[in-house]
């Protein structure tokens, strides 16, 4: 079976990466290293083929999808925060380079498709835990929104050409390789100085995390299982904690007492969700588990990027 995965050098897809190798198949990585690494793939280099190459160049990505049995499209720009700085950006990246993905894979012959989208898709929801039918509200950040389009790209090449697609609902995601969001950012502003911390928002908006080898057990699964032709799910866990309950296990883990600067307001930015909480029934249905909790993974990750310092010191 080859597998070909963009974004396959990054956070995520290259965890998704070694376990794919690991359970016997091929794997090609089609990464652009604007945020990727190489060294992230140290551990699958022998069983996998790395091609640069990013997904709004639909020549040489369709050259490199030839032969491939299923896409795993992972390549994004995850970059909330600042979408209001730059919205085509979201656009080209999240909605332009889905099409590409999915023209490429319409010409290539290829038929499965698996698509990490985002819980930013529900916006500022009514209902929690949110379910994946839950009504859309006003979408809140150009990053909700691009990934949103994208669904809906996906989900009108099942029905025009018969693809097959899995779509996963992602809260954030924690643990080893982690390289952006806000435990990377207190870490690396702790490490700098300890004696304070600047927090966007009031510190009281409570989000849902999820472990990263916990979201790769996820999406493993649900390809598992019997499917239809479209398949969404919510990634998440039944749990969700204040930004405050992060600075403190930070801090605590750390071992310092900064003053912290509330930047005031529920919201950190324009379209941060002061509350993100999905409903994950569906996908705990077929038998998955989440194995870490949010505070745990939040150490996780702070011990991870303390042994990799350079990780902190490699972002601007």
């Amino acid at each position: 079976m080859r597998a070909f995965v963009t974004g396959g050098a990054g956070f995520i897809g290259s965890h998704l990466v070694d376990r794919l190798a690991a359970s016997g198949y091929s794997v090609v990585v089609f990464d652009n290293f604007s945020t990727g690494r190489r060294d992230f793939l140290d551990g699958a280099r022998d069983r996998c083929r790395i091609i640069e190459g990013d997904v709004l160049d639909r020549v040489r990505l369709g050259a490199a999808m030839a032969g491939t049995d299923v896409v795993f499209h992972l390549a994004a720009n995850a970059d909330v925060r600042f979408g209001t700085h730059h919205p085509e950006k979201d656009l080209q990246q999240n909605t332009v380079g889905t099409f590409n993905v999915l023209s490429a894979m319409r010409e290539a012959g290829v038929q499965r498709l698996v698509f990490t989208s985002t819980g930013s898709v529900y916006g500022e929801p009514s209902v929690f835990p949110t379910p994946e039918d839950a009504p859309f509200p006003t979408q809140t950040s150009f990053y909700g929104a691009s990934k949103l389009a994208g669904e809906g790209l996906i989900s009108a090449f099942c029905e025009a050409y018969g693809f097959q697609a899995h779509i996963f609902r992602l809260v954030s995601v924690l643990g080893e390789r982690n390289t952006h969001g806000h435990v990377f950012d207190f870490c690396r502003a702790l490490l700098t100085d300890p004696s304070q911390l600047r927090v966007l928002g009031n510190g009281r908006q409570r989000k849902s995390y999820v472990y990263v080898h916990d979201c790769i057990d996820a999406i493993l699964l649900a390809l598992d299982r019997p499917s239809r032709r479209l398949n969404i799910f919510n990634v998440g866990t039944t749990e969700h904690a204040e930004v405050n309950d992060s600075v403190r296990w930070i801090s605590d883990r750390l071992d310092v007492k900064p003053a912290i600067e509330y930047s005031g307001g529920a919201r950190g930015w324009v379209g941060d969700s002061p509350f993100i909480f999905l409903d994950t029934s569906k996908l705990r249905a077929l038998g998955w588990v989440p194995r870490v909790s949010i505070k745990d993974a939040v150490i996780k990750t702070v011990d991870y990027l303390v042994e990799q310092r350079h990780l902190l010191d490699s972002r601007p």
